[in-house]
């Protein structure tokens, strides 16, 4: 999974081809529960690229884009937002994968 560096970059990868943004923290317990098992996430999804997004170096984007939890994740292809699994609840695996599994 790769880093998000700037705004600019993230307008120019919503605007492309599908994409996931994982939206989280360092100190976020929920995120790091995750952490483990995406790489297998991500490996299953291959037709998404996916991108981890600092909440706290990103916090107005987030606010734009009502990112009120995390870990929580947003899904687009060519401008338009195709799915948002957004809370601020702890994640499964097996709930990942569903949410992605519906977008498209």
């Amino acid at each position: 999974m790769q880093i998000l560096q700037s705004i600019e970059q993230f307008e120019e990868l919503r605007n492309g081809a599908p994409v996931i943004f994982e939206f989280t923290a360092d100190w976020c317990g929920d995120c790091r529960f995750i952490d483990p098992f995406m790489p297998e996430v991500v490996e299953k999804f291959a037709d998404f690229t996916f991108y981890k997004v600092d909440r706290d170096r990103f916090i107005d984007l987030c606010i734009e884009l009502g990112i009120i939890g995390i870990p929580s994740f947003l899904a687009y292809e060519s401008g338009v937002e195709l799915g948002r699994f957004v809370s601020k609840d702890r994640k499964t695996q097996e709930e990942i994968e569903q949410f992605i599994a519906t977008l498209k």
